[in-house]
């Protein structure tokens, strides 16, 4: 089962493609992580190396942000990091992409795969910073709300997060308020970004594919987003480095969920 909508050519009044999204079972997200790992398999050099660069950057962030004495942005950025995912995916899409193909990944189709749809992917971006700047700003206020406007030192405020009324109420509230910006922001972008990269789309239709998938699949893609986020949770945990495997099997699955559950035709193919 699939429901249907269609893409409208700028010169002319007569739609140019029929986006279908798919109806898809629970059983589907544990497939996309078998593909996802069969690509990192098929390509290791290629998505090892393109996740240890964003290990290498996030490992540099944290340095810094301890240096300048900004640690206390670290606990909202790295919550934060579900935000800016699918961007980070972008590399894996274009790996996948070219294991499709038939053709032998290299670093060009992770860190070059962006740059024919740049324009409507730099959109997407904004609407994913968007959605990352709303989350900084709520994460300050709760800060302030729960701990007033002075910084404790780092062992303090992680204790008290753990030990008193306070960290746990901002826990609490940071959590759910977080997860329902995370799952906005998951719900316009999970399809939305793997479809500008394969097809001539605006980010508008993007974000319209994607969220018409979440809304036909909700079960599924809240379970895929919850999966996604476990994942990046214990890469996190083991100090990123962990992060150099998870994110590019992530990409690859969400590549292959991509093209489980949307489906893009010509217009003319259609009508004959």
């Amino acid at each position: 089962m699939n429901a249907a909508t269609t893409k409208t050519n700028h010169h002319s009044d007569q739609p140019s493609v029929k986006i279908s999204i798919n109806k898809v079972g629970l059983d589907r997200p544990r497939a996309w992580l078998a593909a996802g790992v069969e690509d990192f398999r098929r390509a290791t050099v290629v998505s090892l190396s393109y996740g240890m660069f964003w290990v290498g950057l996030s490992i540099a962030i944290t340095l810094g942000a301890f240096t300048m004495g900004y640690w206390y942005w670290l606990l909202p950025m790295i919550a934060g990091f579900m935000f800016i995912g699918p961007l980070v995916a972008v590399g894996s899409y274009g790996i996948s992409r070219a294991l499709e193909r038939g053709q032998v990944p290299n670093l060009g189709d992770a860190f070059g795969s962006w740059k024919p749809h740049a324009g409507q992917l730099a959109m997407m971006g904004v609407m994913m910073m968007i959605f990352f700047l709303a989350w900084i700003r709520l994460a300050t206020l709760l800060f302030a709300l729960f701990f007033g406007f002075e910084v404790p030192s780092p062992a303090s405020l992680y204790t008290a997060l753990l030990t008193t009324s306070e960290g746990l109420g901002m826990l609490a509230v940071g959590t759910v308020a977080g997860g329902i910006l995370a799952f906005g922001a998951f719900a316009i972008s999970v399809v939305a970004i793997p479809t500008l990269m394969d097809q001539d789309l605006t980010f508008m239709e993007g974000i319209e594919a994607s969220v018409r998938c979440v809304a036909r699949n909700f079960r599924v893609m809240l379970l895929w987003a919850i999966i996604l986020t476990l994942c990046v949770l214990v890469g996190v945990m083991t100090f990123y480095i962990g992060l150099a495997l998870i994110l590019p099997v992530l990409g690859h699955a969400s590549w292959h969920a991509y093209e489980d559950l949307v489906r893009i035709e010509p217009f003319e193919k259609i009508k004959s």
